[in-house]
């Protein structure tokens, strides 16, 4: 998947459409996702232009990816999340469902969250 500039969230760290934000630092945003699927759903961003986790991993300094790890577990205490437990999911490719080609994180909690997949 080709980083796209226009993505939504690309967009949205440019400041052409607002957001809801839970955290921001130089590396980092964070903020409440439009269609929670938990009581906290937050989608946490780095502000680098990468299209996944593959790309963040392979293309990203070790500060970036430093710095991004960091304000996760950041956030997570920042929500009181970490005592109770959360969960974080990253989709990368059409396969796992990626929907916006801009790596970013959803972070999950508030209730207990059931199995990780779907059961067949």
């Amino acid at each position: 998947m080709a980083y796209d500039p226009e993505n939504i969230f690309a967009k949205i760290l440019r400041g052409q459409i607002p957001c809801r934000k839970v955290y921001e630092d130089d590396h980092v945003l964070a903020f409440h996702d439009i269609n929670p699927q938990a009581p906290v759903h937050v989608l946490i961003i780095p502000k680098g232009a990468y299209s996944s986790l593959q790309d963040f991993g392979a293309n990203a300094s070790v500060d970036e990816i430093a710095f991004f790890f960091r304000a996760v577990s950041k956030i997570a205490a920042d929500l009181n999340l970490v005592e109770p437990g959360y969960r974080t999911l990253s989709n990368a490719g059409l396969n796992a469902g990626q929907e916006v080609p801009h790596f970013h994180l959803h972070l999950f909690g508030g209730r207990p969250l059931g199995p990780m997949l779907a059961r067949p």
